[in-house]
């Protein structure tokens, strides 16, 4: 069993990293590049009156996100035999045929020679409306897969920062006690201080250790990492009196555990004053849940609620066959089935505003129960069809099974033969569906988040790509496709646990 399991978990992984990099080469090859830059109106404005730093703003950009290599002139003549002769540019002016004064700009020999160097390794090299010049090279598709995973797993260690004005800077990793007294593994040297934390949030036990790069967001949520974005609580920030990093007291928003090393020429008199080493670049404490933790709450509630209405309901159906409460059911279902979803939550969202309750989450937000009722009940509700229609059929089906008959021989009650024994077979195809049900919850609903606008992961992905964010697209499609996967494993696994005579490691076919 325990080689079968490995077999599949390595099976799933390269799964994940196929799909992963399949979307990487449509994300990277078959969308305009120039679309990233759609969304970021306000730099596109401000730049749009100089082409050169215009330029140099895009081909960075470029770089940053993969798509290719963007070299300098300055650093084109590093290579050159004179450097001062290669960045040397001579202006003539002149007028040109429409009696305008115009500028050329001639380069030295030395700078030709770099120019042509570069030209025969595959570079593009353009030049400057104001003078000088610079080049790129597109990557091609299988560059691009390998540029993105060869710093995809980031591990912290000791000698991982590198700091010239703090060069007897201690290197090591060591037990201690974070400011609230509790036990936490620390390291100097590291990106990270702290590398192994607990406190109250989920999953309360933290580590910097081993964490995976999916680069930057951009052009939403610029500067910050795309799984920070996910990560993050919302909203305004939380200031509290806490114990400070130098041992005395003050009021912070500050979340001293997740303190990076700031450069010693970066530090300032704040900074000086507050910690007692360089860990002071700090991320802060905000008021709401992150969006994921707000749609796997949405989910894993609406979840427990649909199997509680639904597995009892199904089992009626099927105890009562051809009975009221069948027929009832069975209109019940073909009404979910048959109504667009959309229908469904806007009437839901009428029906609920008409008895008070909020039509949109923000308008009593996080902390009053009422913005959660419409929401959970309606994703709730639009689950119990299916788990409803599939517990009838398994259980009619069990029915009219040998070992049905053989209880009904020896005297067992109908309620006895469908509790004890109909139920427990017809629920194992349910069981298989847990633990996909429950993880996907993290991805949350796309439809439900978007009318009720509330602050989850639903819209995440629609949006990511509205907005040609593509290390967001690649992030969500590897976190998706990763938990899909890796669910059915579990829901497999479940099954034998349930029942004991289902192998998973038995072949098929007669000997």
């Amino acid at each position: 069993m325990k080689k079968y399991v490995l077999g599949r978990v390595f099976r799933a992984i390269i799964a994940v990293f196929v799909v992963t990099s399949i979307a990487i080469l449509m994300v990277y090859t078959m969308i305009p590049r120039d679309n990233v830059f759609r969304e970021d109106t306000g730099q596109m404005s401000k730049l749009s009156g100089d082409p050169d730093a215009l330029s140099d703003f895009k081909n960075n950009k470029w770089e940053q996100l993969g798509y290719l290599d963007f070299v300098r002139q300055s650093e084109m003549c590093q290579s050159s035999s004179d450097y001062n002769a290669c960045m040397l540019i001579e202006e003539e002016p002149y007028v040109d045929e429409y009696g305008q004064d115009m500028v050329e700009y001639h380069y030295s020999d030395v700078a030709q020679e770099v120019i042509d160097k570069y030209t025969a390794d595959g570079y593009t090299v353009s030049y400057y409306v104001e003078g000088g010049f610079y080049a790129t090279r597109d990557f091609s598709g299988l560059e691009i897969i390998v540029n993105f995973y060869k710093n995809f797993i980031y591990i912290d260690h000791p000698w991982k920062v590198e700091d010239p004005d703090n060069p007897d800077m201690e290197r090591s990793i060591y037990f201690a006690t974070d400011y609230n007294g509790v036990p936490a593994l620390k390291c100097s040297g590291c990106e990270h201080n702290y590398l192994i934390y607990f406190d109250g949030s989920f999953p309360f036990i933290h580590q910097n250790i081993l964490n995976l790069n999916f680069g930057s967001s951009y052009p939403t949520y610029q500067n910050s990492s795309t799984l920070d974005v996910i990560n993050q609580n919302q909203g305004s920030l939380v200031s509290e009196e806490r114990t400070l990093p130098n041992g005395s007291t003050g009021k912070t928003s500050e979340n001293y555990h997740t303190c990076v090393y700031k450069q010693t020429s970066a530090l300032d008199s704040r900074d000086q004053n507050k910690f007692p080493d360089n860990y002071a670049n700090c991320k802060s404490y905000y008021k709401d849940p992150s969006m994921v933790s707000i749609s796997y709450l949405f989910g894993i509630i609406s979840l427990v609620l649909a199997y509680l209405i639904a597995i009892p309901a199904g089992v009626s159906m099927a105890r009562n066959k051809g009975k009221i409460q069948d027929k009832i059911g069975t209109v019940y279902i073909n009404v979910m089935i048959s109504l667009p979803s959309l229908a469904f939550i806007y009437f839901m969202k009428m029906l609920g505003f008409s008895f008070g309750l909020p039509d949109k989450f923000p308008i009593y937000s996080f902390g009053d129960i009422r913005s959660y009722i419409l929401p959970i009940v309606i994703l709730a509700l639009m689950s119990t069809a299916s788990v409803m229609i599939w517990i009838r059929r398994y259980m009619v089906d069990q029915s009219n099974a040998d070992y049905v008959k053989f209880a009904k021989a020896k005297g067992l009650s109908q309620k006895e033969i469908f509790r004890k024994h109909i139920l427990k077979n017809a629920i194992i195809p349910i069981v298989n569906g847990i633990p996909s049900s429950i993880i996907l919850c993290i991805s949350g609903s796309v439809i439900t988040e978007s009318v009720f606008a509330v602050p989850g992961m639903g819209k995440m992905l629609p949006d990511a790509i509205k907005s040609f964010n593509n290390n967001m697209v690649i992030t969500l499609t590897f976190i998706f496709t990763g938990l899909s996967i890796f669910s059915i494993l579990i829901g497999d696994l479940l099954m034998t646990v349930v029942d004991p005579r289902i192998q998973l490691t038995a072949k098929g076919g007669n000997d």
